[in-house]
């Protein structure tokens, strides 16, 4: 059983990596912290109607804040969405399968992870959310 001199130095190296990140961590917060305070103070403050207004785009607000927005648009970025996480989990998938003892299992999982992609691409084309019109 290890004396308690070398259990303190162990204690400490383990802990001394942890410290660096903490470090770090609040000069981050700090650093933000004093930027934000330093805008606060050295900006000017002189509101007026039009500065008051709500802004978007550079299009000035005109009658009521409801619009009409095509749904199609979000699909399409949903279906993005998922295809670009297809993709990352298809880099780390190569990798793993091709190291020793993973083949099997890594190409089962991943067949299951396609079907499941298949299966939500079927379902959209079957609703005709894929067609442009």
């Amino acid at each position: 059983m290890p004396d308690t001199t070398v259990r303190t130095t162990i204690a400490a190296e383990y802990f001394q990596g942890y410290a660096v990140v903490g470090l770090i961590a609040v000069v981050g917060v700090l650093f933000v912290a004093v930027a934000f305070g330093a805008g606060r103070l050295l900006r000017p403050v002189v509101p007026t109607p039009e500065k008051l207004l709500t802004y978007e785009c550079g299009v000035d607000p005109v009658g009521e804040g409801w619009a009409h927005t095509q749904v199609r648009y979000y699909v399409y970025a949903f279906l993005y969405v998922i295809f670009a996480v297809d993709s990352i989990f298809l880099f780390p998938w190569a990798t793993v399968f091709a190291a020793p003892g993973f083949g099997a299992v890594t190409l089962v999982e991943m067949f299951i992870f396609l079907g499941f992609l298949a299966v939500g691409l079927l379902y959209a084309w079957k609703k005709g959310v894929l067609e442009w019109t």
